[in-house]
This record gives structure tokens, C-alpha cells and sequence, in this order.
């Protein structure tokens, strides 16, 4: 019997294929494996076809978590009769820092089961619950885009912002309100344009020093090449500039089913009297839609804050993300942000330091972090 089957059986909690089943073929549980290619394949079919499904539960997030930052993955799955029926990505991060959890998915806006029916999700959140036990982990952490679990204590901190993207292209300007457009127009009467870049060379460096500005640390840059390499057309970089060739503003976006992901974004101290950061997303949008593309995913924001108010000028509206807990060693939910009050002089200080020094120090201590 499975190590984590066996642990269900003391602990009272049956799993599903153990119980009598209509089928005859049972709910199997197992680990998906980054070298076994074809399995990989299977994975992201089902996550491509899966409603419940977004772009973080593709198979290539196992790779760059063990390749990038070295966290121990468990990316479980619920198979009958040799199909896919649910998916579960999740990652341990065990920090001195930040504590010891298992995320579903650290990085990443959304997350927590994929599944086909409630059969299989409920199979593998009991297999997330009793592995996060076996690991002595702190919390167990769920990313849901929909409520599952109405008694865990809830991360209301998020909230994502999502807009269908019109068919035409003027009909997508047109819905902008009045005074954001008005900068979108502004940023084009000043002769920007947009480009896509082959590498992540001039986006990172608007990355790292945007954060950098912001007082918190930036992800290695060997993350952001990872990205292409592992997603390939569906992870693009788009970068605006002037007239003189000055790039000043960046975006790295995702691509999943019909749905643009802006998800990482940097900007030179120039680009807010330029309007390249209302220029950059407008361009992104009008790429998108001519592409034929129906979804744009604003990602998440933190509310009360400068890019929550940014969102919603562009006709925005905020829904609600359910970050759900399961709590082992902790009497509250972790408070890792830096919305949080003790981590001030921390900020203040990382805003001193050179960037060359911070961009070296930096992916030490924010892999951690998820």
C-alpha cells in the first residue's frame, strides 16, 4: 500500500480507491516525473482541456521549481483506467526566514486542484493533507480561484482582475474609460512602439531596478530565461521605446488557451511622464486582439494598493481570490508580504543598498518567499 494511503487509513480518512466504486477501475494517486516526457504530455493535455485549469498548473512549472530554485516538488495526479482525471502541482518551500510549507503554487496567482469531477479533487486534497503532515510542514496552502473549503481560515489579501477582449480593436480602446485612454493616446502621440524581444536582457534590467525601487528583492534572471525555455511561444516578452531607441517600459506575459496573462513588468523612471506603462498594456491588448484572442488577465493585486487602483482605471473589475489554509504548526495564517507592518525598515534598507548588490542577494533570499 502507498505510504500516504497507509497514513489515510490511520488517520480515519478513507481514499477513493479504496472504497467500493461503480467503476471497476479505481481512482489511482500518483506523482508526476519531469524526465517522463510522455507523461508530461498526458499532464498538460488535461490541463489544456480542464475548465478548472490556468496556465500554473501546466507540467513545465515542475522543472523550473527544481531546476531554478531548487524547492521540492509534488505534483500529484488522480488517474482511472490510464486517463487523467484531476491535477495537483505543489511545491515545499522550507525557509528559516519564512517557515517550512507546501503551496500550491508559490509564484504563481492561481492554483490548488484541477479536476474533472469531485471524486478526484477531493481525493487529492486528502493526499495534499496527509503529505503535508509526513513533510512537518507549517500550512498547507491552496491558491483557488473558487472557495472550496468554507472552514479554513482565508488569505483575503488578492483579489484578480480578468476583462473579455472585444473583437475589434477600436471597440477594445473605446472601452477603456475616458481618462485612462487618454493616456493611452498620450503614449502614442509621443511615438512609442512596441517589440517583441528574443531574450529577457532589457526586461530584466527594468524588472530589477523597478523592484529594486520598490524596496523588495527581484527573482534571478536565470528564472525569467528559464521561462522561454520552458513555455516557449507561450511566454513572451514585449518591451516599448522611443523614438530614439530608449527602451522604457517591459511586460512578460503568458499565453494559455485564448487568454493573455501580463504577469511581470518593469518600468524606467522615464516611462510614467512618457505613458509607456499605459502605452505597453494598451499594445499588449491590441496585440492580443488581434491575435484572436477573448481573455485578458490582469493577474492579481493587493487591494488598497497603487496597482489595484491602476486596474480598475482601465474598467477593471476585482474578484476575489481564495487563498485557503490548512494550518499543522501556526495559530495564523502566514503574513509574507510586504504589506506587513515589520518588514518596513527591511524595505527602506534594500532601497539603499546598489542593485548590483541587491540583484546578487536578491534570489537567496526571495526563492523563499513563493
Amino acid at each position: 500500500m502507498h505510504e500516504s494511503s497507509l497514513l489515510m487509513k490511520q488517520s480515519g480518512q478513507v481514499p477513493a480507491g479504496d472504497v467500493a466504486d461503480s467503476d471497476t477501475h479505481p481512482l489511482q494517486v500518483k506523482w508526476l516525473q519531469p524526465e517522463d516526457t510522455a507523461l508530461c504530455a498526458r499532464w498538460d493535455e488535461f490541463v489544456l482541456a480542464c475548465p478548472q485549469a490556468t496556465f500554473f498548473h501546466r507540467a513545465g512549472w515542475l522543472q523550473i521549481f527544481r531546476d531554478v530554485f531548487r524547492h521540492t516538488t509534488h505534483f500529484l495526479y488522480a488517474e482511472r483506467a490510464g486517463a487523467i482525471e484531476a491535477v495537483l502541482p505543489l511545491a515545499q518551500i522550507k525557509s528559516w526566514l519564512f517557515g517550512n510549507s507546501l503551496i500550491s503554487l508559490p509564484f504563481a496567482v492561481y492554483g490548488g486542484v484541477a479536476a474533472n469531477n469531485p471524486a478526484a479533487a477531493e481525493r487529492l486534497e486528502i493526499e495534499a493533507q496527509v503529505l503535508a503532515r509526513r513533510l512537518g510542514v507549517e500550512h498547507l496552502e491552496l491558491r483557488n480561484v473558487k472557495q472550496r473549503h468554507a472552514d479554513w481560515p482565508m488569505q483575503d489579501l488578492y483579489v484578480s482582475f480578468r476583462k473579455e477582449i472585444l473583437p475589434e480593436v477600436e471597440a477594445n480602446m473605446l472601452a477603456i474609460p475616458r481618462k485612462q485612454r487618454a493616456m493611452v493616446r498620450k503614449g502614442i502621440k509621443n511615438g512609442l512602439s512596441s517589440h517583441i524581444d528574443s531574450t529577457v536582457d532589457r526586461f530584466f534590467a527594468l524588472y530589477a531596478d523597478n523592484v529594486h525601487r520598490h524596496g523588495t528583492p527581484a527573482l534571478p534572471k536565470r528564472y525569467f530565461a528559464e521561462l522561454q525555455k520552458v513555455f516557449g511561444a507561450d511566454c513572451e516578452i514585449m518591451s516599448v521605446q522611443d523614438e530614439s531607441g530608449r527602451v522604457l517600459s517591459s511586460v512578460l506575459s503568458f499565453y494559455f488557451r485564448d487568454e493573455v496573462l501580463p504577469y511581470y513588468a518593469g518600468d524606467d523612471v522615464l516611462a510614467r511622464d512618457m505613458a509607456a506603462n499605459d502605452f505597453k498594456y494598451w499594445e499588449l491588448m491590441r496585440r492580443s486582439c488581434e491575435r484572436g484572442l477573448h481573455v485578458f488577465d490582469y493577474g492579481r493585486s493587493k487591494q488598497g494598493t497603487g496597482s489595484y487602483s491602476f486596474k480598475k482605471n482601465w474598467g477593471f473589475e476585482p474578484q476575489p481570490l481564495f487563498y485557503e489554509y490548512c494550518l499543522y504548526k501556526r495559530d495564523a495564517i502566514p503574513q509574507n508580504n510586504p504589506s506587513n507592518a515589520k518588514y518596513r525598515y527591511f524595505i527602506e534598507a534594500w532601497r539603499r543598498m546598489p542593485i548590483g548588490l541587491a540583484n546578487r542577494i536578491g534570489p537567496l533570499l526571495v526563492r523563499n518567499l513563493g
